[in-house]
């Protein structure tokens, strides 16, 4: 076996326990079930990952920056604000269509963890950095497009990250991409009307 940075086997097992919870479940799967999804040893495992909790949050973190990176990607200052927040907004949609088994998981992930004693702070851990993310978002298109808001941005952010939440499980129940695209536009609209006045509608 090939010697690989443990930052980097990290990741590997990591992405393994994605793949092997999406496709079993998160009871189901197994310290012995992700290595073999890897190609490694169990004692590489447990070098790697001294606990599930760290494995869970792992999972958790990386879970968040798949659907995120494209988001970030696609927020670039477009003609109109509006314009570039739908551009984030149908990333995100895209990537939840694209990998439903995924998103599926994090609501898996939350109420293993708020289940399971000691672990509930995994679970916090979680929507606290969707909030984060979103923030973070929030604050590099401010930059970019110097616009002003009507609201402060933790607010905004935990607004956003509790719209796109519960959007997502409801398409995961009911699903129809049609419907979906159309409350995208409402939310679209809801925030682009929470920019001041005085903001800039292009980037300089």
């Amino acid at each position: 076996m090939a010697r690989m940075p443990s930052a980097e086997r990290r990741r590997q097992l990591t992405e393994a326990a994605i793949r092997a919870m999406t496709r079993d479940g998160v009871a189901r799967t197994t310290t012995r079930s992700i290595s073999a999804e890897a190609g490694v040893s169990l004692s590489v495992f447990h070098y790697c990952f001294n606990s599930k909790q760290a494995l869970l949050e792992s999972v958790i973190t990386a879970i968040t920056e798949h659907s995120i990176a494209m988001v970030k990607d696609a927020i670039q200052p477009k003609a109109t604000l509006r314009e570039t927040v739908r551009a984030g907004f149908q990333a995100y949609w895209d990537h939840v269509s694209a990998h439903p088994g995924e998103h599926m998981l994090t609501y898996e992930l939350t109420q293993y963890a708020l289940r399971r004693p000691g672990f509930e702070h995994l679970a916090r851990r979680q929507y606290e950095l969707y909030c984060d993310t979103y923030a973070e978002l929030i604050e590099q298109l401010r930059h970019r497009m110097g616009f002003a808001l009507r609201v402060p941005v933790p607010v905004l952010a935990r607004y956003l990250a509790a719209m796109t939440d519960g959007l997502t499980l409801n398409h995961l129940v009911l699903g129809d991409d049609t419907i979906s695209a159309d409350i995208l536009d409402m939310i679209t609209d809801h925030v682009a009307g929470l920019v001041g006045e005085d903001a800039a509608v292009a980037a300089p």
